[in-house]
């Protein structure tokens, strides 16, 4: 099993560090027993999402420090087996760019996942301290996400299904990984009633309820990287003013350099146009935010701001036609990915800085 550990690790062009990393994540992980619930001890709460608590917890037996999710699921003792077998796959999932897995059991009326623990929480989180997260960071993220959706579609056949801020984790070490990913069709299956949301980031054609792929992942991610870089949910559209309040000077839009327009149907009648610039409008009712999505232009980053080549790369992403939108292996290969790649962007530095965390002593090459 560790031979084939190796083999499976030597086929993912990892850099030095990454093996590294990886290795002493595996080599903690092996001295870990089988998790029960009276090993945690609990630290504090690191946040609630979807259908479960997620909480740090320091695991007692190894001395571990954990996040463990928590998911109150009334069902019977059958399906909740069949959903611990389902996310055992996790053991296998190792990458750079995936949260790591230490197992997951059933303890009265609750299945607990345990992962490891990202010091820096998710982005939606950082996005909140950070007001705004800048290009050359969102370069890092966008290789990340790529590289992980990549992992997991190759080496396990499974996409995501779940692509959005809340799901890319960071910590202090400047490492970004993707979490809360459909690898129990279980799991899936009986959560599918426990969506309460006030805003989305599927695909239009997954919320037609057609066919959908791994190309939804990729709208998803589009979807993020805009909502990250003007610092809201970028549905319905911020208009010129509301831009102006963002980025503190007029923003134009669009080829002739009219200010950044919206679509008329953004603001239905009655609804006042904003007045102090940041999202003074009311917040669209769910329908009215799921009908936008699947009938009106997709959202776009405003001219001006950023650089063309990521205004192209989320453009790409956000073709409403799942057909015509780049898929994973175009995106790997796009201007905006490979500048991003050769780019010295210290994450680790931002990301301690943004949420005044203390910097790991150990010296970090950029990502």
């Amino acid at each position: 099993n560790l031979v084939d550990l190796q083999k499976k690790l030597e086929e993912l062009e990892l850099d030095e560090q990454q093996k590294k990393r990886l290795e002493a994540f595996l080599t903690q992980k092996a001295k870990v027993g089988e998790l029960k619930d009276d090993d945690f001890e609990r630290i504090s709460e690191l946040g609630a999402g979807n259908g479960g608590v997620v909480t740090k917890v320091q695991h007692k037996p190894s001395g571990l420090i954990m996040a463990r999710k928590l998911i109150h699921l009334e069902i019977k003792p059958a399906i909740r087996n069949q959903i611990i077998r389902e996310l055992q796959v996790l053991h296998e999932c190792n990458s750079p760019y995936i949260v790591g897995f230490y197992g997951a059991f059933y303890s009265d009326g609750e299945i607990s996942i345990c992962m490891e623990h990202m010091d820096g929480g998710s982005l939606d989180q950082v996005l909140k301290e950070a007001k705004r997260i800048p290009e050359e960071i969102l370069g890092k993220v966008s290789i990340a996400v790529l590289r992980g959706l990549a992992y997991l579609r190759e080496k396990h056949q499974i996409m995501h299904r779940d692509v959005k801020p809340s799901n890319i984790l960071v910590n202090s070490r400047g490492e970004i990984k993707l979490c809360d990913f459909g690898v129990s069709g279980q799991l899936i299956d009986s959560m599918a009633n426990s969506f309460v949301g006030t805003r989305s980031y599927m695909s239009p054609e997954r919320l037609q309820g057609t066919h959908y792929s791994v190309q939804s992942d990729i709208w998803s991610m589009g979807l993020s990287l805009v909502e990250l870089s003007i610092g809201r949910y970028p549905i319905p559209p911020p208009d010129s003013k509301e831009l102006e309040a963002i980025f503190g000077r007029p923003v134009v839009d669009g080829a002739e350099g009219e200010p950044h327009s919206i679509s008329p149907r953004a603001r239905p009648p009655g609804r006042p146009v904003s007045g102090h610039g940041m999202d003074s409008r009311p917040a669209m009712a769910i329908f009215e935010l799921l009908d936008y999505i699947v009938n009106e232009p997709p959202p776009k980053l405003p001219n001006g701001v950023f650089t063309q080549d990521f205004q192209e790369f989320v453009n790409k992403c956000l073709i409403k036609n799942p057909a015509e939108r780049a898929d994973l292996k175009m995106l790997m290969s796009h201007t905006f990915i490979k500048r991003s790649e050769v780019e010295e962007v210290d994450f680790a530095g931002w990301l301690c800085k943004t949420l005044r965390l203390n910097q790991p002593s150990t010296p970090t090459r950029a990502a």
